[in-house]
């Protein structure tokens, strides 16, 4: 997870009322136990204080509008064990899949090794916990994940689904196992790392945002750790796992509710009038990352970070981008433009000739400081990630439905914002044994 976040029409310290889930834990993984799957919008950067612009532009090419959701809480003697979330009696899993290890855990989900008993082959099973299923809402994204994940089925680069149960107290979904791990941590390991192989990751990545938008769905939350291995064997072998956010989408049709990560957010999300050219956006920065180990946008704060991706400048004046070549550089100017109507559509990135054409993206390695920051970008996400699961997984069911509760009760001062000793505090009464220059380090990159 980096930072997902979301959010509606009206602001609580951030992002509004906790929705919907933020960031999922990588839940086809088997080496990513800690990665979250958050369904009450907790997210690592909403330790700060957080303003979204209000809408100022209008994309004359937008002309439907899709309001922001409206969480609409179950009462609290709603019977999980009656509902069914998947709409329909299912076998029960134990029958056809023996549960094994524990390979993640997140606040809503688990993830475990199953063995399917017909043929022994290892799969995944993320199993949710439905009474933390507090919103007919929630219950809604888990049916639609599970729609837009058969929907995608097929894609070589997009995990495949196995199939979804559902009994008394979970509802499990069985998918492919990805067992190779995080594409960071791939690219830190292997210490060889030249243009022409972020071309090749490129193009895969840009290759999941083609296929999902041909087939109507906006993914709306792409960020490399969405992004794992099948096998430790392969470089190449990346499939997208997490599918929490996405939603179908018809042409021509506004979005309106902030969701996504700070780093990855595209301008026109923060001004709440969006579609799917928002999910090029995201790939951009995630180019940019790959070719320089730091995001475009950068700032010691979360507002401070959406104020530089409204203003849309791209330094390409600091190493490593002098000796980068001009045509990666043009491929990011087309895919980070501030405009969506003059942004690159998927397509047209996968045919851009530092993609297409062999040779145009030099296979020299590039700077080994690329490779430092790149590590030290993913360690910051995984301590925030460690660190806000901490909180979340001591929470209870009402207060995960308040999360912004938990927000105010770290605010000592009532200030708006949260102090390095208040988040120490606050920390430390959630069981946290963060050292002081490691809640430090979480402070200043949020």
């Amino acid at each position: 997870m980096g930072n997902t976040c979301r959010g509606s029409g009206q602001l609580h310290q951030g992002f509004s009322e906790p929705e919907e889930r933020s960031s999922k834990q990588s839940y086809a993984s088997s080496d990513h136990s800690t990665s979250d799957y958050s369904r009450a919008g907790l997210n690592d950067q909403q330790l700060a204080p957080q303003v979204i612009p209000k809408s100022t532009t209008k994309d004359s090419n937008l002309v439907t509008t899709v309001p922001p959701k409206k969480e609409n809480s179950m009462k609290r003697g709603f019977d999980h064990h009656v509902c069914h979330v998947l709409g329909h009696k299912t076998p029960n899993i134990r029958d056809l899949y023996t549960i094994g290890r524990k390979l993640g855990q997140g606040q809503f989900g688990t993830t475990y090794l199953c063995t399917e008993i017909s043929t022994s082959f290892e799969y995944a099973c993320k199993s949710i916990c439905k009474r933390k299923l507090l919103s007919k809402e929630d219950v809604e994204d888990v049916r639609r994940e599970i729609q837009i994940m058969h929907h995608l089925a097929g894609h070589k680069n997009i995990v495949t689904i196995k199939g979804a149960y559902e009994d008394t107290l979970y509802v499990h979904i069985v998918m492919e196992l990805c067992s190779g791990g995080e594409l960071f941590d791939r690219i830190i390991e292997r210490g060889h790392y030249t243009e022409r192989k972020a071309a090749a990751l490129t193009k895969i990545i840009v290759g999941v945002v083609e296929a999902c938008h041909s087939l109507g769905v906006m993914h709306r939350d792409l960020k490399p750790e969405n992004f794992l291995l099948v096998n430790k064997d392969d470089d190449f072998s990346l499939k997208a796992i997490d599918f929490g956010l996405s939603v179908f989408f018809k042409p021509g049709q506004i979005f309106t509710d902030v969701v996504g990560s700070p780093y990855y957010v595209a301008p026109e999300v923060l001004l709440k009038h969006y579609g799917p050219e928002a999910d090029v956006w995201t790939a951009g920065v995630i180019l940019y990352i790959l070719l320089s180990g730091v995001p475009p946008f950068w700032a010691e704060t979360q507002q401070g970070i959406f104020d530089a991706v409204l203003k849309g400048n791209i330094d390409f004046d600091s190493d490593p981008w002098p000796v980068i070549s001009d045509s990666a550089k043009d491929l990011i100017r087309k895919m980070l433009c501030s405009q969506p109507s003059e942004r690159l559509t998927a397509h047209e990135v996968v045919c851009h000739p530092w993609i297409s054409q062999n040779g145009v993206a030099p296979d020299r390695a590039l700077d080994p400081a690329v490779l430092s920051r790149l590590k030290q970008f993913s360690a910051m996400n995984k301590l925030k990630k460690m660190a806000l699961r901490v909180i979340a997984e001591s929470l209870s069911e009402e207060e995960i439905a308040g999360l912004r509760e938990m927000f105010t009760a770290m605010d000592t001062d009532n200030s708006g914002a949260i102090t390095f000793d208040e988040l120490k505090a606050g920390l430390r009464r959630y069981g946290s044994t963060l050292k002081d220059t490691e809640i430090r380090d979480l402070m200043n990159a949020g």
